[in-house]
């Protein structure tokens, strides 16, 4: 039978919430909370360990539950005071689990490495951009999303949350800007820096070899070695008053261009 919860001052309520506050926590522990059916769902999908599954149990029966079972998976029963204490959002149906994490050190990424499409963001400076960018390149089905030089934990409960499970469905690794171009350039993956000044226009440039594109932050731009290291620098045209776009829109226009010559294949 599952454990029941009903308390807020149970020992795994407080560690809930320290999990999703403090990233120190999650790496101590190697979990971090996930929110909602389709993220869950996602997670397990992707091959993640789901260690824990807290449920309101008027929404689910006990054989339905069991589809998040991963293995080794706790169940316990909570109260809809306990859910709401914990949850972030109302709208998550009920149900979070703590999931394992799994190394996104650039050592481990395994991707195919034919003619892959690959995009970097360095020094993203906020979770919120960070999940639309790995949505933008889900939804173009890209090799594999690089974070450089990130002060952001990728297990962040923001993350997860802005990109809608887009974090269990494409390769993910994060190291510095250096590990990031010596990997490229010793898979011949050819660098294109999005960056105003001196640069091509987008639709200019031939994205149909092994490509990684790179989007900087909002703020400030790319640091001047993806200048250095780039094949081509490259720009959006920018037609009204603003020099500036949102990061996952720059990515989504550039990875589209890349897809489009490339057929979507």
């Amino acid at each position: 039978m599952p454990k029941e919860i009903s308390s807020l001052q149970n020992p795994l309520v407080k560690r809930i919430l320290s999990l999703k506050e403090k990233a120190k926590r999650r790496y101590q522990e190697g979990l971090f909370v996930v929110e909602g059916q389709r993220e869950l769902n996602l997670a397990k999908q992707g091959g993640f360990n789901i260690r824990t599954i807290c449920y309101l149990s008027d929404e689910f029966e006990e054989n339905s539950i069991l589809d998040y079972d991963t293995g080794k998976t706790e169940f316990i029963k909570i109260s809809k005071q306990v859910y709401e204490k914990l949850a972030y959002r109302s709208s998550t149906e009920g149900i979070l689990g703590l999931v394992q994490m799994r190394s996104n050190a650039l050592k481990d990424l395994k991707i195919d490495l034919n003619n892959p499409l690959i995009l970097v963001a360095e020094s993203p400076e906020k979770p919120g951009n960070i999940g639309a960018l790995l949505r933008t390149a889900d939804a173009v089905n890209a090799t594999a999303v690089l974070i450089a030089d990130s002060s952001t934990d990728l297990f962040n409960p923001n993350v997860i949350r802005s990109s809608v499970g887009g974090l269990f469905t494409i390769p993910v690794a994060t190291g510095t800007t250096n590990e990031i171009i010596d990997f490229l350039n010793h898979n011949n993956i050819a660098i294109f820096s999005a960056i105003l000044q001196d640069s091509a226009s987008y639709d200019q440039i031939d994205f149909r070899g092994p490509s990684a594109i790179i989007v900087g932050p909002e703020s400030t731009g790319l640091s001047k070695i993806w200048r250095t290291s780039a094949k081509n620098c490259i720009h959006i045209p920018m037609l009204g008053i603003l020099d500036s776009m949102n990061v996952s829109v720059a990515a989504g226009i550039l990875l589209y261009e890349a897809k489009r010559q490339r057929k979507f294949l």
